[in-house]
């Protein structure tokens, strides 16, 4: 009895050193992808990325860009806000060191019934503020009113203070450091300033300084 409970220990040390031994040996991969949608095909930043069942994993970066090392036969789990969870098993019969994957999330829109919001509680309450509401200036007024601040806006003679000219001096440098060693654009043959000059003619837009 004594030598047949020894053997059944030995046996089962036997079964968990070689448990544990395959677990050590267990084949990894390097998994590059990115997390795109599945409407639109754009990457899906900060996706998190997790082996399943463990707090092992990563996240995307802005661009939907993850890289991840995991063992065949693993399983993925992609979550992102606003998004389904999806799963992806690694299969355990690729050979390869490194492999590439490109995975979808479809979006989670969550609908709720519609909400009517309105202003009093009761009908007599929005009866009695509808009948008793001051009614404001036509539209008419109000437009002969912005018209007149617009006439008195126009009125004033604005001059470009020491910034705006700062900024045009470098912007005139700009342009010639851009056109340098060719020749600068020649709007003489140019329809479209020909057209604007001729517009501003018939607006009376032209003024000639005396």
């Amino acid at each position: 009895m004594r030598n047949k409970t020894i053997l059944l220990v030995l046996m089962a040390i036997s079964f968990a050193a070689t448990s544990l031994s395959a677990q050590h040996t267990k084949k990894i991969i390097q998994l590059t992808g990115i997390v795109i949608s599945k409407d639109s095909l754009q990457p899906v930043a900060f996706t998190n990325i997790l082996l399943k069942g463990t707090s092992r994993g990563t996240i995307s970066d802005f661009s939907g860009y993850f890289s991840l090392v995991v063992a065949l036969g693993d399983t993925l789990k992609f979550s992102s806000i606003g998004f389904k969870t999806e799963y992806y098993p690694i299969s355990d019969t690729l050979t390869q060191t490194s492999y590439s994957l490109i995975q979808t999330l479809g979006r989670d829109t969550v609908r709720i019934d519609p909400i009517h919001i309105t202003r009093w509680p009761s009908y007599e309450q929005f009866k009695f503020a509808f009948e008793n509401m001051a009614v404001p200036e036509g539209d008419m007024e109000n437009a002969k009113k912005n018209l007149k601040r617009m006439e008195v806006d126009n009125s004033v003679e604005y001059r470009a203070d020491a910034s705006l000219n700062y900024k045009w001096q470098q912007d005139q440098f700009k342009s010639k450091l851009y056109y340098a060693g060719q020749l600068p654009p020649n709007n003489l043959l140019n329809p479209i300033a020909w057209a604007k000059f001729i517009k501003a003619w018939r607006n009376g837009e032209l003024k000639i300084e005396r």
